[in-house]
Formats: C-alpha cells, sequence, structure tokens
C-alpha cells in the first residue's frame, strides 16, 4: 500500500526584520527552492510548497544575508534543475552569489562532476531522513567520495539523530569533509550530554566535519521561538570547533505540517547564541565562504 503525499505548511511569507544585524557578506548555508515548472519524483515523502527564488530573494533581502547555498531537497530526487537554476541565476546578477549542493547517481561521470563544479557545485547530498528520489546507499559511500575527492566536494549528510552512533565508523572514515545538517537531527531536549550529541560533538573534533546550527525548529522541543533549548547545544558546538560550524535557515521549511517558525526569529536566535559579532563573522561569513569555496 503506498503511503498518502501529503503537501507541508508553507513558510511564514510576513518575513520579520530580525533585531540581529547580520555582517555583511552573509551566507545563508541551506535553503530549496520548490517552484511548479519541475517535476517532483514519484518517489517523494512530501509535497512541497511553492517558494520560488523571487520568494528567496525577497527573504534574504529582509533578513540583511547576501549569498546562499542552495541544498538538493529529496522531492527532486537526482533532477538538480531547479537548485541549478536558481544559483545560475543569482551568479548571472552577482557574480559569486550563490553555490549549490546536488544529489547524484554512481553512474555520473567525471565529465559531468567537472560541469557541475564549473558552475559551482561543492558536493553532493546523502539525505536518510527523508530519501525521496535520492538512490545512493551508505554501502556506496567509499566510491563516492572517490569520485568526488579530486574536486575537493564533501558529502552533505541528513539523517536521523537515533542513527549517527550506528554511522560514527562510517564518517569517521571518511577522507572527504563532510558537512552535517540541522545539528545532527539532535533532540534539543536530550541535553548536551546526551550520547548522540556528544558523537556529534567528537566528529567535530576529529577536524573533518563541518555543522549547521540550522534547523532549530526541527530539534527544539517547540516548533516556536525562543529556542532556548537548543542554545546550550549551540554554543557546545562553537566552543568544540568554531572554525566548523556554520547557519542556514533551512527555508521553506519543508515536510513540516504543523507550524512553521518566521525566519526573523531564527535570525534573532543565531544571535543569541552568538553574541560576539567576531565570531558571528566566522559563522556567518569566512567559514562557509571557504568551505563552499565562494
Amino acid at each position: 500500500m503506498i503511503a498518502e503525499i501529503r503537501d507541508c505548511l508553507p513558510p511564514v511569507r510576513d518575513t520579520r526584520k530580525p533585531k540581529v544585524v547580520l555582517p555583511a557578506g552573509a551566507i545563508d548555508t541551506h535553503v530549496h527552492v520548490f517552484e511548479r515548472r519541475y517535476r517532483l519524483s514519484p518517489q517523494r515523502g512530501y509535497n512541497p510548497p511553492d517558494s520560488t527564488l523571487a520568494d528567496l530573494k525577497r527573504l534574504h533581502s529582509i533578513l540583511g544575508i547576501d549569498r546562499v547555498v542552495f541544498t538538493q531537497p529529496s522531492v527532486y530526487g537526482t533532477d538538480n534543475s531547479a537548485i541549478l537554476d536558481g544559483m545560475a541565476a543569482l551568479n548571472a546578477e552577482t557574480p559569486n552569489r550563490a553555490r549549490c549542493v546536488v544529489a547524484i547517481t554512481m553512474d555520473v561521470s567525471e565529465k559531468e562532476l567537472a560541469r557541475f563544479d564549473a558552475l559551482g557545485v561543492r558536493g553532493v547530498r546523502l539525505n536518510t531522513d527523508n530519501k525521496g528520489g535520492m538512490p545512493i546507499e551508505l554501502g556506496s559511500i567509499s566510491e563516492l567520495a572517490s569520485k568526488i575527492s579530486s574536486f575537493g566536494w564533501h558529502i552533505e549528510f541528513l539523517f536521523p539523530g537515533k542513527e549517527i552512533l550506528d554511522l560514527m565508523p562510517v564518517l569517521g572514515a571518511l577522507k572527504v569533509p563532510i558537512s552535517i545538517g540541522h545539528f545532527g537531527y539532535q533532540p534539543a531536549a536530550a541535553g548536551i550530554e546526551a550520547a548522540g550529541f556528544k558523537a556529534l560533538v567528537e566528529l567535530l573534533r576529529r577536524g573533518n566535519t563541518w555543522v549547521k546550527i540550522s534547523g532549530a525548529n526541527r530539534v527544539s522541543a517547540s516548533d516556536l521561538p525562543p529556542y532556548d533549548d537548543v542554545k546550550p547545544m549551540a554554543r557546545a558546538l562553537v566552543d568544540a570547533a568554531r572554525d566548523h560550524v556554520m547557519w542556514g535557515t533551512d527555508w521553506p521549511h519543508p515536510n513540516k505540517y504543523v507550524v512553521n517558525p518566521n525566519d526573523g526569529d531564527l535570525v534573532d536566535a543565531f544571535g543569541e547564541w552568538t553574541t560576539d559579532h567576531a565570531l558571528r563573522h566566522k559563522i556567518m561569513v569566512e567559514t562557509p565562504a571557504k568551505f563552499y569555496r565562494f
């Protein structure tokens, strides 16, 4: 029996201007775009809301964000057209404004990888939380790493938080850089002494992993602010390896069905976690600019 594919909530359209002023050159490292002209994968786990490039530009204008990294959503499988087109459009307006992380199959050619790299692709996403049409299995990760290593790409992981302990041998063995989204999906209610969160910190300290302190609403006990329970996790990750922490909105917050956050609140939560201006600059500008080669 095929499960019903549900319509997820749209983002909050009336974005509040945040109180926190982000540093010039700020980079949002985790966004998606969904437009009806792109074909959805029949294996998708949800129906996304219309969230266009024009919507994204408006959002970033309000938040004070200058650059962006598109992350391939599961609902498009390995058809990266939406994010490639979005990246190309932004870079045509302002050079080096956008980068992206794609989904691929294992039969991708070196020529195609080189083409992607020239366009601004910087990594491959593996989503085991909501697989959709993404085909690469964990057993192929070593081969995938070999394919992308010469391009300086990374592998971006999104997995259920409870899986991190079982994944530690796989993640620890990789020689290409790793990024992990949304606090590794570690529940804030479990606290920073939880085994899963301590494993995430250990990966950071080893030096080959970068973590996005994105998706606070996904790991907090509450979908809405102030996300006070997430603050200890954000600060613990920064204390462990401040050069390996990045931030993203996760706009338009797909696969949510009860309530979505106002992105202005997410920016202000980041401001609560990082009150030092030099640290904000490192997380929002320096680290992602180097990691994604802007």
